[in-house]
This record gives structure tokens, C-alpha cells and sequence, in this order.
């Protein structure tokens, strides 16, 4: 490191110049641990091997691996690679690791729609993680003069990236989020106390203490305070351990789930959407036979999923007419999982439909939810004229762009039976406040209702483990229906039972218990994001005051020098 002077009036000015990016010096650069013995940030082919493993070790963290535990690793990573860089070594470095994680872990997006899309979406979630990393450079002027900034910095930022991505651009995409990789956890029990912005500020508190540990036990030799940062990280991984948890206290109700399947995977499955139908139709009644023979209970009902029936129930007779059977022959309330036409030209709705056994001939139902965040780019098309031919030109499936799916405006609080039914369909259990709004509305026990057909077994499971965090974020028992699988019953602890197989057909049947409490993260709602996301941008504004030149006095003249 080597300073500049120059005297301007009674002022002196020094500006120091610090090693940054592999030694080189920059101006206004300051290096990850100058204030602690001179340390610099890493050589950059060396940060550039971290930052790969850290978006391995994000990766392992989700299912299919379930390795939760490298979560708080990668973040780890991550932090170390970009320590003291310039703020364009940040952002390339965090893309880099975004690009490690994000490829393979949205792969089943490539399935049936080529690799064109598939790329652009882990190049484009990958981008958050290269601000995130331009963000930690930033903050590492205020953590080289104050050590204790690093860890609670990383966990802050790591929040407000997530909820920048969960909201921005076309309402957000929230796959990948650390809190959906904790299933299997410990820290899942703080989704009672604030939700998954909490588990995911834990995850990456853990991180940072580690990423902590290792510049002083490797770089400082300070090995006491090293070892008390790793146990630090430890404690805040476990400390769901000593965490009540929210137990739902009403009466049981038996519930039914319908896994129909399909003839054959893929985009096509709704071209096989009279077969989709039979299936479920088929199934039911078989339950209800398997029912009057005393080999299974009566449900008091039945959850069909997401794309049961793509034929209008509401329009065609004959669609109408075979969930008619279904819902007479079992003697419970079936919610069907259906794709309605309308309401003008060009538009369709995905719909959960409260299908009563006492239908009169010609009457419709009078319950429904419509889903209120379809997927821009799959249900339908934000800025349609533009991006249209783009897509007709990336994509092997335009003819399926064809259609928007509307957005419907009220929570999924459904009536079936004795039971209030928190609909949910598909990706939007990802989504904070669409969850959220249907248990402060009255949800007794969530439903969620997916069609998998599209995808495979490992964006099943990562759904799943969605699922999980829900039922422990809300203290309400919970279900997948999927069409294919996985389906699967989730207690309000979040443990999974009777999970279905994948591409299979499946009845399974089981008691729940209703819920009429609330957790404080249902209490809280939102308020655990804001705060801490406002902690992350006042960060922020002080990392960048700490970049300006501040003022020390000179011992040999007794004026003043701004550094």
C-alpha cells in the first residue's frame, strides 16, 4: 500500500491507495482486511475457485442433494471470494457463483422448451447474486475498520437480495431462496417466528460468522476469536432446536388427495387432457369402492391437482357431468384443480373449483379461487408485443403462447366439508403473501395444487420443501396434489407424509388437524423483510460514508489531513 500527499492551503491531503484485485493498486480501492495487519482480498484466480464452490455448495443445499447444512458454506464462499475486491470483481464474481447454482438447480426448466430459456433465466437470477457480490465489496471498506459489520452485513444484504428478486421484474421469481433449502433444518422452526426472510437471515448470519472464522484462523492466526465465530455459526444453525413450535388445535378431518397421472410427461399433457380427467375421475370412484368395502375411511375431502381438468368444467356438460360421478360416488367435496376459458378472447384462468356432491343438474358451483400470480413467460406474456416474437424465436412451444392466463385478485379461502381450505396453485407457494393472505383470511389447512407434468422429480421435491416451510411458517397441517407427483400430506412441524412416487397414479388418505391460531410470523407478516431490509440499505449509506475521506490530524506540522 503507498500513499500520495499533496498540500492545499493549511490542508494536507492523502490518499491511499490499496492493493485491490490481485495486488494491483486502484484509486479509493481498500482491501478486505487492511485494518487488520494489512491483509488484501484474495488473488483473483483464487477467488474465482472459491466463488465456483460456493454456488456448489449453495446447489447440494436443495433437493434433490439436501445437503442443508452447505448453505451457510456457500454464503461463506461467496463473502470470502469478494472480501476488499473492486465492485466490478464483486459483481463478476457473484455471477459467477449465481451462474453455479442457478443453472442446475432451475435445469428442469430446459425439459420440454430447449436450453435457450433455460439460460436466460440462470443468467438472469444469477445477475441478483452479482449485485449481492458488488454489495459485500462495498460494505468491505466499513468491515476492514469494523470486523463485527461482516457477518451481520452478509445476513442483511442477503435478505434484500432475496426480497429485491422475489419482487422484481413482473412480480419476482423466489426459486432458490436459502430459507426453501432448510427443510430437513433445524432453523425451519424460525419460519413460526418470521418467516422465510428469517430462516434465510439465519442461514446466512451462519455464513458470515463462518466467512469470519476463516480470515482469522487462516489469515490473522487469531484462533481463539476464529473459533468462537464457527461456534457462533453453529449455535445460530441449531438454535431451532430449543424453538416451540405452533401445533394446531382443532378438530381432525380426513383428507383425500388424487394423483391421477398422466399418459405421457411433457407440454403436450394437455393435449391428453380428456385422459388427464378419466384418471382422476377414475381414481376417485375407485377410492369411493375401495371405500364401501371398508378398505379405506371416508374423507370428509378430496383435493384433485392443478390441471385435473383442462376441459371447462364450467362450459363443457360432459366435463362437467364425469366430476359430477366423482364427487356422488365419493360423498365428500372434491377441489378440482381446472383451467377455464374467459374471460375475453385470448384469456384463460387457472382455477380451483369447490365441486359440491349435491350439484343440481345444470347448476355450477359457487366456489372457485382463481390464482393471483400465474408465471410471466409460462402463463402468459408481459408486454406482449415486444416480447412475442422474441419468444416465438427462443422457444420450441409458441403456439402455447397464445393464451394469458388473468390474474385473479382475492386469497384462495375455500369452503369443502367441515374444513376452511387455504388454496394455493403451483409456484405460488413460493410467494410470501399469497400463503400469508389465505390463513389471515380463515384458512383452517393449506392446500396446494400443482401440476409437475411439465418438470421432473427434482422441482417436485424443491416445491415440496416449500410446502414444509409454509406449514411451520403458519402452524397449519398442509398437502401437495400434484398430477404426477410428488403428493404428499406435511404436518404443522413440517414433517412429509405419504409422499407419492414421481409419474405415478396414487390415492393416499389421511387425518388432519384444522388450525385456528397464528404464529407471530403470520402476526408479523411482511415486518421481518422491511426491517431488515431497511438495515441492509442504511448499511449501505454507511459502507459508502466510510468510502469518503475523513479528516485525521498530522502529528509533524499539527494541521489537518483528510484522508
Amino acid at each position: 500500500m503507498r500513499a500520495r500527499r499533496r498540500k492545499i492551503g493549511d490542508v494536507v491531503t492523502v490518499q491511499t491507495l490499496a492493493p485491490v484485485d490481485g495486488g494491483q493498486a486502484g484509486p479509493g480501492g481498500v482491501a478486505g482486511g487492511e485494518a487488520a495487519g494489512g491483509r488484501g482480498p484474495l488473488r483473483l484466480p483464487v477467488a474465482l475457485v472459491v466463488a465456483v464452490l460456493g454456488g456448489v455448495a449453495l446447489l447440494v443445499a436443495f433437493p434433490l442433494y439436501g445437503l442443508w447444512w452447505a448453505a451457510p458454506v456457500g454464503v461463506a464462499l461467496l463473502a470470502v471470494a469478494v472480501k476488499g475486491r473492486r465492485l466490478r470483481s464483486g459483481f463478476g464474481l457473484g455471477l459467477v457463483a449465481g451462474a453455479v447454482f442457478f443453472g442446475p438447480l432451475l435445469a428442469w426448466t430446459n425439459m420440454h422448451v430447449g436450453y435457450t430459456p433455460w439460460i436466460l433465466l440462470t443468467l438472469f437470477q444469477a445477475t441478483y447474486l452479482g449485485l449481492l457480490g458488488l454489495a459485500l465489496a462495498w460494505v468491505s471498506t466499513l468491515a476492514a475498520k469494523r470486523p463485527w459489520v461482516w457477518p451481520v452485513g452478509i445476513a442483511l444484504l442477503w435478505v434484500a437480495q432475496e426480497a429485491l428478486r422475489d419482487r422484481a421484474p413482473f412480480g419476482g421469481f423466489p426459486w432458490g431462496r436459502l430459507a426453501f433449502s432448510q427443510a430437513d433444518a433445524p432453523t425451519l422452526a424460525l419460519a413460526g417466528y418470521g418467516g422465510a426472510p428469517l430462516v434465510t437471515f439465519a442461514v446466512a448470519a451462519a455464513g458470515g460468522l463462518l466467512a469470519y472464522a476463516v480470515g482469522e484462523m487462516v489469515v490473522a492466526r487469531a484462533w481463539a476469536r476464529g473459533a468462537a465465530a464457527t461456534g457462533g455459526a453453529l449455535a445460530v444453525m441449531v438454535v431451532g432446536l430449543v424453538l416451540p413450535g405452533t401445533t394446531p388445535a382443532g378438530p381432525v378431518v380426513s383428507v383425500a388427495v388424487v394423483q391421477g397421472n398422466v399418459p405421457r410427461l411433457g407440454l403436450d399433457f394437455n393435449a391428453q387432457r380428456q385422459a388427464v380427467l378419466n384418471n382422476h375421475v377414475a381414481a376417485t370412484v375407485a377410492l369411493a369402492e375401495r371405500v364401501r368395502n371398508g378398505q379405506a375411511k371416508q374423507p370428509d375431502l378430496v383435493v384433485w391437482p392443478e390441471n385435473a381438468s383442462d376441459i371447462d368444467p364450467l362450459r363443457n356438460p360432459s366435463a362437467a357431468g364425469a366430476i359430477n360421478t366423482a364427487a356422488q360416488a365419493i360423498g365428500a367435496p372434491i377441489l378440482v384443480g381446472a383451467v377455464l376459458s374467459g374471460p375475453g378472447e385470448g384469456e384463460s384462468r387457472n382455477a380451483g373449483i369447490v365441486w359440491p356432491t349435491d350439484l343440481a343438474p345444470g347448476a355450477q358451483p359457487q366456489q372457485m379461487y382463481l390464482k393471483q400470480h400465474p408465471v410471466p413467460f409460462a402463463e402468459y406474456l408481459p408486454l406482449r408485443p415486444i416480447v412475442e416474437p422474441i419468444a416465438q424465436a427462443i422457444t420450441n412451444q409458441a403456439k402455447l403462447l397464445r393464451t394469458d392466463f388473468v390474474a385473479g385478485t382475492a386469497p384462495g379461502v375455500l369452503t369443502l366439508g367441515p374444513a376452511k381450505v387455504g388454496d394455493v396453485i403451483c409456484f405460488e407457494v413460493a410467494y410470501d403473501d399469497v400463503v400469508r393472505d389465505t390463513v389471515r383470511e380463515g384458512a383452517q389447512l393449506l392446500a396446494v395444487q400443482t401440476n409437475n407434468a411439465t418438470f421432473d422429480e427434482s422441482e417436485a421435491m424443491q416445491q415440496m420443501a416449500m410446502v414444509r416451510l409454509r406449514a411451520v411458517e403458519h402452524g397449519r397441517d398442509s398437502l401437495m396434489a400434484s398430477t404426477v407427483g410428488v403428493s404428499g400430506f406435511v404436518t404443522a412441524d413440517g414433517n412429509v407424509h405419504d409422499a407419492t412416487g414421481f409419474n405415478t397414479d396414487a390415492v393416499i388418505v389421511r387425518d388432519l388437524r384444522l388450525g385456528s391460531g397464528t404464529t407471530p410470523a403470520t402476526r408479523l407478516g411482511a415486518w421481518p423483510e422491511y426491517l431488515l431490509t431497511a438495515a441492509a440499505l442504511a448499511l449501505l449509506v454507511a459502507a459508502g460514508v466510510a468510502r469518503r475521506r475523513r479528516t485525521v490530524p498530522v502529528e509533524d506540522t499539527g494541521q489537518t489531513a483528510t484522508a
